[in-house]
């Protein structure tokens, strides 16, 4: 299997670049948050009787249409992002993605009727979807093996903080929430065509390697020795060369296809933890717990939660590794949703008296999303950035961030069928088992991707350590 990474063992380089780098390129993972969290502090504008959004209140239809377009939309973008980023490279790709949410803000502000709303939700779910594959994999180019874990999880970092900046402009108003999220693409977009080079990996693919030097010496710093590490990537692409990379690469190379389903395999799991579900149900959690908070702030605590658990998250993935703690977060989210389970089984299903344990749903909720932040949140999407070979990278991320949308959609439209099916107890201990499956999955078959030069991370993959 040959790759076109590094292996030198040579003093690190500087750092300051590569964060910096980072932090410019997550503000992309910002933009997918106020997308993503639009939905809740807008729901009580479009569907009061009084709205002056339009002239009749959003009908709960409609509304769920415009909530779950945006996640078709994912995978729609998903898909073509990555080969894309692997043809003209990952800089003009997410420089073009910035397009899709300035446009769609852009018609949620001018919106007559909801058919512009459909349209803009479809159209910022492009734009998520090949956000969400196309900036790991950039960061996970760019990172030294010594700090590619943190840089990982500054995505999901990002992310939250987007979710809860909406939040907080949910005390706002409907123009106010579309123009502060029309914001951050366009900043990026700035930021990112003046500051920021393509990574010398691509660059190195097409032939240019007087820019691919520049690019290393800028992400290394001027002290760090370029020569080598651009000599090994050249021997790599040599190699390359002799043979043709086809798209059956992904199930027919051992490394690929281990590669492959390590990533499917923690983006099912992550969607099938019911996070969604657990977001969507919080302000009734809260409400069942005897708070007698507005919603809009239930929801600003949850998201500052989420924030100092990823925090937390983005200190801890390169001391203890992935694997420790992907199974840490599944396993105790696996716990809290039984006993979440448990509070709305005596509720529901028995019709108890649960005044005594009231704070369990509240307990459960916060340590759920806790451990969710630290592990089963941010590490798939850093791991795609570092698993798969560049000859099949652009298509295997693809596939991976498509399956993550499409189970998002399918998790966030069956949630009610579930619940009023089975139980609202019964439907979370669902989840709950699903977490200790995945328990077992990271347990058999993650690969630790801690302190690994990328290039060794595919000699463990093909099983030759």
């Amino acid at each position: 299997m040959s790759t076109m990474y590094f292996t030198t063992e040579e003093a690190e380089g500087a750092k300051f670049h590569q964060y910096m780098a980072a932090v410019i390129a997550a503000i992309g993972a910002v933009a997918i948050g106020t997308a993503l969290a639009w939905t809740n502090p807008i729901e009580p504008i479009l569907k009061h009787a009084d709205t002056k959004i339009f002239t009749k209140p959003v009908t709960d239809t409609e509304f769920s249409l415009i909530g779950s377009l945006l996640t078709v939309g994912a995978v729609f973008g998903a898909l073509p992002a990555g080969f894309l980023a692997d043809k003209f490279g990952r800089k003009p790709i997410i420089l073009a993605l910035c397009f899709p949410f300035v446009l769609s803000w852009v018609l949620i502000l001018i919106a007559p009727s909801t058919v512009f709303l459909y349209l803009a939700r479809f159209i910022q779910g492009i734009g998520t979807g090949g956000f969400c594959g196309v900036i790991p994999m950039f960061i996970g180019e760019i990172a030294e093996s010594s700090i590619r874990g943190t840089l990982g999880t500054f995505f999901q970092m990002f992310l939250v903080i987007g979710i809860e900046i909406t939040y907080f402009l949910g005390l706002t108003t409907y123009t106010v929430i579309a123009l502060v999220s029309l914001v951050f693409p366009i900043l990026l977009f700035i930021l990112f065509l003046a500051l920021i080079p393509e990574t010398a990996i691509y660059l190195m693919k097409v032939g240019q390697v007087e820019k691919a030097e520049t690019s290393l010496r800028y992400y290394r710093g001027p002290a760090y020795n370029v020569s080598n590490e651009l000599s090994e990537i050249q021997e790599e692409l040599d190699a390359q060369s002799q043979k043709k990379t086809v798209f059956s690469d992904l199930w027919t190379s051992p490394a690929n296809k281990r590669a492959l389903i390590i990533s499917l395999g923690l983006m099912l799991f992550q969607q099938l933890s019911g996070i969604n579900a657990v977001i969507f149900y919080s302000n009734g959690i809260f409400v069942a717990a005897g708070s007698t908070l507005d919603p809009i702030i239930c929801s600003i605590i949850v998201g500052a939660v989420q924030i100092v658990a990823t925090g937390t998250s983005v200190i801890l993935v390169d001391k203890l590794g992935r694997r420790i703690l992907l199974m840490m977060s599944d396993f105790v989210m696996a716990i809290a949703l039984g006993f979440l389970g448990l509070y709305f089984f005596l509720k529901d299903t028995l019709h108890l008296n649960v005044q005594a344990i009231a704070f369990l749903p509240l307990l459960s909720v916060v340590v759920y999303i806790i451990m969710f932040s630290m592990g089963s949140g941010p590490i798939p999407w850093m791991m795609i950035g570092e698993l798969f070979a560049p000859e099949v990278k652009g298509n295997a991320t693809g596939i991976a961030v498509a399956l993550n949308w499409s189970l998002a959609f399918v998790v966030t439209l069956s949630f009610s069928t579930l619940s009023s099916t089975l139980g609202t107890g019964i439907t979370f201990w669902l989840f709950s088992v699903i977490c200790l499956i995945g328990t077992l999955f990271t347990y058999l078959l993650v690969l630790e991707t801690k302190g690994k030069p990328l290039n060794q991370i595919q000699i463990e993959l093909a099983g030759n350590k």
